[in-house]
């Protein structure tokens, strides 16, 4: 059996449980020029606005509390 055909069998397998197979391309933080990028977006960051994106997140999450919303 070829590598092929294992990659095809896996695939059907996986098909016949409901899944599929998704694959994401992300930055590399292990690069030098990706960290001063993300630095540099992060520097650009409004304070009040990400605090504000905070409080929004907190007041909608389901997982700081035990008491149901």
């Amino acid at each position: 059996m070829t590598a092929a055909d294992r990659m095809k069998l896996s695939s059907a397998q996986r098909q016949a449980r409901g899944l599929r197979e998704v694959r994401l391309i992300v930055a590399d933080a292990r690069s030098r020029t990706v960290r001063r990028r993300v630095a540099r977006h992060v520097a650009r960051l409004d304070p009040d606005a990400e605090r504000q994106a905070l409080a929004w997140i907190e007041s909608v999450s389901e997982f700081d509390s035990d008491a149901p919303r």
